[in-house]
């Protein structure tokens, strides 16, 4: 953060604070806009890419207003560019913090950023390989009980897997998420422990809720979960047990 010429402590007064504020964030909107716009170039073949998918398992899209399939190539592309722009929108909100945290504590935040985009990759590959692949396979099973074709929306069929990646990336920060969290003292790994019984009913309601309404995507969401949040334990405890130490050396 710089310095104001006026205060010889260095501190910002509150208007430099908001400047500051709206200057990052016009730089984080004007590189949206940019990456947003060379992304709307290549929507049809970030589509192409979604419904390949689909179609090895005899799905078969279409769109059924005037507007849907320009919506859907909006939609991809506005993901498409905030994944792409998160290095530096996650950069642009660290350099706001940073003067405010101690060097500790910018080392931890600095870690979990990184740590948080390698955790979120994997989980979006872990619903691309393994999890979406199932769902879409055994939701057409049923189509052989009736006398159904699979003719899908290609905005809600989009939509469907967006949803999946975002779950899926979102769940895999469930350890990151912990560990910064022990690291800055918030929580202590007993609690997680003595929170298992319940933590595995909420997850089981949060999985219901965010999922579609079939019992195996809320299974395929549930079980990672509890997988992620039973590391989450371990990793709480390794760091827990690093900070007692640091804070009570031999």
């Amino acid at each position: 953060m710089t310095k104001n010429h006026n205060n010889p402590e260095g501190n910002m007064s509150v208007s430099g604070h908001l400047r500051e504020l709206r200057n990052r964030i016009l730089v984080c909107l004007i590189l949206l806009l940019v990456v947003f716009s060379v992304c709307l170039n290549y929507a049809p073949r970030i589509i192409t890419f979604l419904t390949d998918m689909g179609e090895k398992y005899s799905y078969v899209f279409v769109y059924i207003e005037p507007q849907e399939l320009f919506l859907v190539y909006i939609s991809s592309a506005l993901v498409a560019a905030v994944a792409f722009c998160s290095p530096l929108l996650a950069y642009e909100a660290y350099a706001f913090c940073s003067p405010g945290l101690s060097r500790k504590e910018r080392v931890t935040v600095t870690g979990s950023l990184f740590a948080g985009a390698v955790f979120f990759i994997i989980g979006v590959l872990f619903a691309y390989y393994i999890s979406l692949p199932f769902m879409l396979n055994f939701l057409i099973q049923f189509t052989g009980e009736v006398d159904v074709s699979a003719s899908i929306s290609i905005q809600q069929y989009i939509s469907f897997l967006l949803t999946v990646f975002i779950i899926f990336g979102l769940i895999f920060e469930l350890p990151v998420i912990s560990v910064l969290l022990t690291g800055l003292g918030l929580i202590r790994a007993e609690w997680l422990i003595k929170g298992r019984k319940v933590m595995i009913v909420i997850i089981f309601v949060l999985a219901a809720i965010i999922t579609p309404p079939d019992v195996v995507s809320q299974v395929m969401v549930a079980v990672p979960m509890l997988g992620l949040y039973e590391i989450s334990i371990l990793l709480s405890r390794l760091v827990g047990k690093k900070r007692e130490q640091e804070r009570h050396p031999l």
